[in-house]
């Protein structure tokens, strides 16, 4: 088939009844794709035989109750040898659906306001982004992660093919990857919303912005090339199969074509919001547009639409009306323009611009490469910005806009007035205010105002890291410490745990573990005496007294021994220990010992971790293993927190609390400290074994992320084992949690220690833990 190097119209298709949000080529049947409507419909089209090179209408969807605003196509599986189709609405869910019932098959719920874009991964991962500021890893039908840290809406969300690494891109004008749940780095640059992503390798990927600029990047942080063509918000791209060519549609009416790093072709659209783009399997290009029609552009001479139809588009484009307020064209003023005749001189370049007066009339052309012409592209209406300013009056004021705000079917509309210079983020927060609705209808709103005022607006965007009540800026938890670490543990030296069963055999005798792993060895002489030397030197008001170091000796005693002589430890000498633990900070560390020995004790575990006191120990112990507090402070903390697991109480307490705890407890894998690391894997282990006969896929999702990120950073052979345990538990007779660790790529990241032979337990276990994500 000849091939033009230009593309030109194959064929329209006006399937929806209102602006076309989003495009994916589908797997099946070959060569259709699908397309979302905000007529809260998606449909799938297929290339049919006639004449007209055109798309057949083969299954419609319906299942949201709003809006839908993206699809993605979620790969073929055995279970559904077609794929699935993944759709996102204005009414916050995920509808996912077979390529032969109208109906969802299941419905995803979890995010607080519209689902705006989706990517689909290996082994059936979803990957959505929200206004919520949110983006969340789905598997299985239910939400495995959510990922935290935007300031604004993520409107662009994609998974790179590196198992694990997932991209998103925000209104607050940055982009994160995302590894394993963590946010690895951020990426600035943008100077507006991040509204697309593209992937282009492993290593590479395209984003596109308000800013009207296309950015290449490199995933370690790098920003390779800036590529500038479009006049007005930028809102989608797609790469060509050569991973270096790509599309881009946006605001200013154009679907662009960009080779070799230049824009080769510019095709203005007669519609104002080219929302979405896709290339088909064949090369074929389809856009969606604001108008509710697809339109299919084609280089392949045997696939155009025959001349009548192309004159047909040209005609349709030359009607077009163009509103110099959107920013396209620059301010125009009729005495200065050229006449008719200008239209002899060639244009420079493909999509290069003109405007002519004719007579009282301005009319906008586009120099079109491919047929050495000036193209018509629509009348300009009205002269400069100032000629065309129309304001509307509202409570005695003049504003730009007034709008109607239907908040509640069945309610009263209200008035939102707006003028272009105003910050939409501000308008609206002030309006929600004025009218006492909830603050959830905030990005709702100034979405709202920033798309009916198609790209007119002046103010910024949601402020970077602001927030939008205040002003103020959010609080942003203190990095990592990574200092030299505390050493070895200053009272009970090594502590990896070992067991007499850890041989060479070829059964597994490693995981699943279930029992609890505790940090049992003492030295109480040395606790004591370091106590007592280190309560000499304390401030007066922080000095115990003798009678309170001697209680806590006896309870040390008590817990530390199945012969000693020492009664049961009692409420007093308990509630002693819950109030030397808020000793100072630099002194604290032999009270923390004690109480890391005495969580064992059945009675003291009921005290310190029931239902009254529990959230408040386990408050102080997150407290003290915060990255920029003391070594031996974290390390105890986190000894003291695995200890708790050897009683009821305990159990309870941690697993309620299990969402923070981890959080804190991932974030000292950055510490360089072995005996914290190793602590830090023990209590993974500990969750892991919990878990492990529970349905409960999102804690499990917690364990698997945690030991994930920890193996990035953990040297320590003990600590590695522990984590390699932990991994196996939580995978062991869970195919769903094995999909998962898959999709993080746990197989890659874990598969370098099958062949440590010292200690052979470390590649014994990788071996079993690789053997159950076969």
């Amino acid at each position: 088939m000849a091939s033009s190097h230009s593309f030109k119209l194959r064929c329209s298709i006006p399937g929806h009844e209102m602006d076309v949000r989003g495009l994916a080529a589908a797997v099946f049947p070959e060569g259709a794709f699908v397309s979302v409507s905000r007529d809260r419909t998606g449909r799938v089209w297929v290339p049919n035989s006639s004449p007209d090179n055109g798309f057949t209408e083969m299954h419609c969807m319906s299942g949201h109750s709003n809006f839908v605003s993206c699809v993605c196509i979620i790969a073929p599986s055995e279970t559904y040898p077609r794929g699935l189709i993944a759709t996102g609405g204005n009414d916050n869910n995920i509808c996912v659906f077979t390529l032969d019932q109208p109906q969802p098959l299941f419905t995803l719920t979890g995010h607080k306001n519209t689902v705006c874009s989706l990517s689909s991964g290996k082994f059936g991962t979803l990957l959505s982004g929200s206004w919520d500021t949110t983006a969340k890893v789905w598997l299985n039908e239910k939400c495995m992660m959510t990922l935290q840290g935007h300031s604004a809406a993520v409107w662009a969300v994609v998974i790179l093919p590196e198992q694990g690494l997932m991209l998103s891109g925000s209104a607050d004008k940055t982009i994160k990857l995302w590894k394993a749940g963590r946010c690895e780095k951020t990426f600035t640059g943008h100077e507006d919303c991040v509204r697309g992503l593209a992937v282009i390798s492993n290593t590479e990927f395209f984003s596109c912005s308000n800013d009207t600029s296309i950015r290449r990047w490199l995933v370690t942080g790098e920003c390779v090339q800036v590529y500038y063509g479009h006049t007005n918000y930028i809102y989608s791209l797609a790469v060509f199969p050569n991973c270096q060519d790509f599309v881009s549609t946006g605001e200013d009416r154009t679907l662009r074509i960009w080779r070799k790093g230049e824009c080769s072709q510019t095709i203005r659209l007669p519609a104002q919001s080219v929302w979405c783009c896709c290339i088909l399997p064949n090369g074929d290009i389809a856009v969606g547009a604001s108008d509710g029609i697809i339109r299919v552009f084609t280089e392949v001479e045997d696939r155009m639409a025959s001349p009548e139809d192309l004159q047909a588009f040209e005609d349709e484009l030359s009607k077009a009306t163009i509103d110099p307020k959107t920013g396209d064209l620059g301010d125009i003023k009729l005495e200065d323009l050229p006449g008719r005749e200008h239209l002899n001189e060639p244009g420079n370049r493909d999509g290069q611009t003109r405007l002519i007066k004719d007579g009282q009339k301005v009319e906008a052309y586009q120099w079109s490469v491919s047929d050495d012409r000036w193209v018509k592209i629509g009348d300009v209406v009205g002269g400069s910005n100032q000629q065309t300013s129309r304001s509307v009056m509202y409570e005695g004021k003049e504003y730009d806009y007034v709008f109607t705000i239907d908040v509640n079917e069945g309610g009263p509309s209200m008035k939102l007035p707006y003028n272009v210079t105003e910050d939409p983020w501000l308008t609206a927060h002030n309006f929600l205010q004025k009218n006492d609705l909830s603050p959830m209808f905030l990005d709702q709103v100034a979405n709202f105002i920033i798309e009916n005022t198609k790209g007119h607006v002046v103010g910024p965007a949601q402020p970077a890291g602001g927030d939008p009540f205040t002003g103020g800026a959010r609080y942003i938890p203190g990095s990592s410490d990574d200092r030299p670490g505390f050493g070895a543990d200053p009272f009970t030296g090594g502590g990896a745990y070992s067991s007499a069963a850890l041989r060479q055999t070829a059964t597994n005798i490693y995981f699943p573990k279930t029992d609890g792993v505790t940090f049992e060895q003492a030295n109480t002489s040395q606790i004591i005496a370091k106590l007592k030397e280190l309560n000499g030197g304390a401030p007066q008001e922080h000095k115990l007294s003798q009678e309170i170091l001697e209680s806590l000796e006896r309870l040390l005693m008590s817990v530390c021994g199945p012969n000693s002589s020492e009664p049961p430890p009692n409420i007093q000498q308990i509630n002693l220990l819950w109030k030397a633990s808020h000793w100072p900070e630099d002194i604290v560390f032999p009270v923390l010992d004690i109480m890391r020995l005495a969580v064992r004790d059945p009675q003291v575990n009921e005290s310190l971790c029931g239902e009254a006191e529990g959230v408040q120990l386990c408050n102080h112990l997150l407290s003290l293993m915060r990255p920029e507090g003391r070594p031996a402070n974290q390390m105890l903390a986190l000894r003291t927190l695995c200890n708790c697991f050897s009683g009821r109480h305990g159990r309870a307490l941690l697993m309620a609390q299990r969402e923070t705890v981890l959080s804190r407890a991932a974030d000292l894998a950055s510490v360089c400290n072995k005996n914290i690391h190793i602590a830090l894997a023990t209590l993974v282990l500990n969750y892991a074994g919990c878990l492990h006969s529970q349905p409960d896929l999102e804690a499990k999702a917690q364990c698997l992320s945690v030991a994930s990120r920890a193996l990035e950073t953990v040297q320590d052979k003990e600590a590695v084992f522990r984590l390699l345990v932990a991994l196996g538990t939580t995978v062991a007779s869970d195919q769903t949690a094995q999909d998962l660790a898959r999709s993080l790529g746990v197989n890659s990241q874990i598969s370098k220690y099958s062949s440590v032979s010292d200690p052979s337990k470390v590649g014994e276990c990788c071996q079993l833990v690789l053997k159950e994500l076969q």
